[in-house]
């Protein structure tokens, strides 16, 4: 690299590569504490129940345990286990332990004892005496009357309608829906249907926490949101928040669901108890049934169109399911509406929906945030309409596609943002990553030509749009304090949460860009509560935005420091220093320079001055990330099974500060959002119960189930987003679902309505097709 070359930009190596290469400690499981308890949760074995009686003598007496506790030991405090920005938008409908179960898997007893063979006995010899209730298993059945009410304790918050088992409603209308649709030439309604996907990180939940020489309770866990869970953590246990540190190692995968108050509540209680170090970890089977997962819905997709392809009216309504808790039950479907249906230009929209309670597993936030469902019901849609008006599907959504210059004025009504602020579109590359992903796909060439077939082998292609947002306007926010060393480097401390995207090295990149360093000179320390300054964390695609925002003002600041003292040593105007390469140079063509280092040492031992300084940053404005994603599939007509040969994304993320490991995150995303139509799946049985909680059964892909890959940076530059920036981690996720199943119908004619879509569905439908032709997908 030249001294010349910028350091955003730049496909440079993540900061931990090395460490993590080498297996060196880094992750919450990674630093033992001498005299560690092993916490161990008694999961229920009941979908609905009350718990009439716990004896828990028979664990207590056994030797190595040091702390038994159930919902009598515990203050009983109504929170929610969402992470999010105070105050929360979803339900105080939880308890640290209670008296009453609400789904397989919910908490029942915590046990704390010398070792886990201990701790699982223990777990076993705690004897329940429930008194069952009907379960609601059904999310269509959920609000009719007479079905048990899953919430009917008084001290809950925030519920909608706990007598109909409603956690949220959300009803929002622009324009005049009704009259939209009886202008229209055409319309299409159909209805979709998605299912339970859960995140699998590598490493599951685990947290540990000890006291700290000043009686502090510290939690060291790998959590997106060590703010957030420090100020809950206080909450629940009754103490103060300045008696709490939490600190965020790195993180083996997130996705959302490490966004989530799971572990450090429960562990800290035992911590109090014992008055000794404790550490729980989910096995893999606790982390599919007792962590969270993606909402289940059934949408409702409607859509009014001109003979001309121009849309006139847009409807979709939801019914999701949040499982036995309300964490993320509003915001999550939300998005399903304020991030989907504004991706096309019509001036009457309506979005309703209904979140309700089952006993079933607890959804939650997950990467996309309710969008890969919506996007799968549009943009099925949308590719039904295109051909029944014998459209191109890439020329249909052209035409109707939002475009730079628009103001979403739905987004001003719904999401998590503060309500009134209308996202204007300031940045727009969609029409380029349509262009580029086509000629990536070979679109023209296969559309043109009937889909190939090789006996009972058909390939097609299908293609889908998306976007989604950067940060939650007026909300999100995050500081960052930057330090300057007396040999010229720079001490970086941010509250962001690096989850393993490589959010540090873009904060260093940021940093060293702005200071006219070189990456070297650059230090992170992150996501700790006692050392750094606040953040709201890893989630709604926020920390490039928000904490690089945060970054570079304070970067900032402390260049303007340094430059006012390289004017002084250089006996030159401000305006004329130059910082660059580690060096601080005169402009005027004199040659006069300082190094970093030297002008370190001589503020720090001369000047008596500490360069330093701070910045908070958030905005009031959600730019999104545009994303055109393809896929070519190969469908077996004697087997029903579907394989993806081929996924291009071409993706608008503004100026990717890091290509390298922004392609990271598209693949990664990628990969989930195919599994997410063709392979996951969480089957659970009439009882609640799951039936695959395992790598086995639940399907995920290999490296050896992926398809060729080609992703394609279209620059933008985002004129609210540090160097132009947006976010990327989220958006190609929503896409690569809906393109397999407009693939799949341009392969063998048939479309796909219900996740995921399953071989045996593939060859029924098939072998159906073959007796009867599908009736047209729009009506007068």
């Amino acid at each position: 690299m030249k001294p010349e070359d910028p350091i955003v930009g730049r496909s440079l190596g993540k900061l931990d590569g090395a460490k993590l290469a080498a297996g060196r400690p880094a992750f919450t499981d990674d630093f033992p504490v001498p005299g560690m308890l092993v916490g161990k949760i008694l999961a229920s074995s009941r979908a609905h129940a009350r718990i009439r009686s716990i004896d828990t003598s028979r664990a207590k007496a056994l030797p190595g345990v040091r702390a038994v506790l159930t919902w009598q030991d515990v203050p009983r405090v109504p929170h929610t286990t969402a992470g999010q920005a105070w105050p929360e938008p979803s339900p105080y409908d939880t308890f640290l332990l209670d008296s009453k179960v609400r789904f397989v898997g919910d908490r029942v007893a915590a046990v704390a004892a010398d070792t886990r063979a201990i701790a699982e006995e223990a777990v076993r010899l705690i004897e329940v005496d429930y008194e069952n209730l009907p379960a609601v298993l059904d999310m269509e059945q959920a609000m009719a009357e007479g079905v048990a009410v899953i919430h009917d304790e008084p001290d809950a918050k925030g519920i909608h309608d706990a007598r109909h088992n409603l956690a949220g409603y959300i009803l929002k209308e622009l324009g005049d829906v009704e009259a939209g649709f009886r202008e229209a030439d055409f319309v299409c309604e159909r209805e979709f249907r998605t299912h339970r996907q859960q995140h699998c990180p590598i490493e599951p939940h685990v947290t540990a926490s000890w006291l700290d020489p000043d009686d502090r309770l510290t939690i060291l866990s790998s959590t997106q949101v060590p703010f957030h869970a420090r100020r809950q953590v206080a909450m629940i246990l009754q103490i103060p928040v300045q008696r709490v540190h939490v600190i965020k190692p790195r993180i083996g995968g997130g996705f959302g669901g490490k966004q989530e108050l799971l572990l450090e509540d429960i562990c800290g209680a035992l911590t109090l108890a014992t008055r000794r170090p404790v550490k729980i970890e989910y096995t893999r089977a606790e982390e599919f049934f007792m962590a969270r997962s993606r909402h289940p819905q059934v949408l409702r997709m409607k859509m009014g169109v001109k003979r001309d392809g121009s849309i006139t009216a847009s409807s979709l309504k939801v019914l999701a399911t949040t499982g036995a808790y309300g964490s993320h039950a509003l915001t999550v479907q939300g998005n399903t509406g304020s991030k989907v249906l504004p991706l096309y230009r019509t001036p009457n929209m309506r979005f309703e929906c209904h979140v309700v309670y089952t006993n079933m597993p607890v959804a939650g936030a997950f990467r996309g945030y309710g969008c890969p469902q919506g996007f799968f019901a549009q943009e099925s849609v949308v590719d039904e309409i295109a051909h029944d008006l014998g459209l191109d599907p890439i020329e249909f959504r052209r035409r109707n596609l939002i475009r730079l210059g628009d103001l979403d004025e739905l987004s001003a009504q719904l999401g998590e943002g503060r309500k009134g602020l209308a996202r204007t579109i300031r940045s727009c590359g969609m029409p380029q990553c349509l262009e580029e992903g086509a000629a990536a796909i070979g679109w023209q060439e296969k559309r043109q030509a009937p889909p190939a077939r090789d006996g009972h082998l058909r390939r097609g292609v299908g293609v889908a749009c998306s976007m989604q947002g950067s940060s939650i306007a007026g909300i999100d926010w995050g500081a960052a304090l930057i330090r300057m060393n007396e040999d010229g480097s720079f001490h970086v401390m941010s509250g962001a949460s690096d989850v393993g995207a490589g959010a540090d090295t873009v904060m260093a990149q940021i940093a060293a860009e702005t200071l006219g360093v070189t990456l070297d000179k650059i230090l992170v320390t992150s996501g700790d509560t006692d050392t750094t300054p606040f953040d709201v964390g890893a989630y709604a695609s926020s920390t490039t935005i928000i904490s690089g925002g945060a970054v570079k003002k304070a970067a900032e600041k402390v260049r303007a420091q340094i430059v006012a003292l390289g004017a002084k040593f250089l006996e030159v105007a401000p305006e004329a220093v130059v910082c660059r390469d580690n060096t601080v140079s005169a402009a005027d063509g004199s040659g006069k320079c300082i190094s970093m280092q030297d002008l370190a040492r001589r503020a720090t031992y001369k000047e008596k001055m500490q360069v330093m300084d701070h910045a908070s940053h958030f905005i009031t404005d959600s730019p999104p990330p545009f994303c055109a994603q393809f896929a070519e599939v190969e469908v077996d007509t004697d087997t029903g099974q579907v394989r993806v040969l081929h996924l291009a994304t071409a993706i608008d993320c503004g100026v990717a500060l890091n290509p390298a490991l922004a392609e990271g995150q598209v693949e990664g995303a990628v990969a989930q959002g195919i599994g997410y139509g063709l392979y996951e799946e969480m089957a659970i049985d009439g009882q609640g119960v799951m039936r695959n909680p395992n790598f086995l059964d639940y399907k995920i892909l290999a490296a050896n189930d992926m398809p060729k890959l080609t992703t394609i940076l279209v620059p933008t530059e985002e004129p609210l987003g540090p160097y132009g920036a947006k976010s990327i981690g989220e958006v190609a996720i929503n896409g690569p679902t809906p393109a397999v199943a407009n693939a799949i119908f341009h392969a063998i004619g048939i479309r796909f309505r219900k996740l995921p879509i399953r071989p045996e569905d593939v060859l029924r439908a098939w072998r159906e097709k073959n007796r009867q032709e599908q009736p047209a997908a729009v009506t007068r």
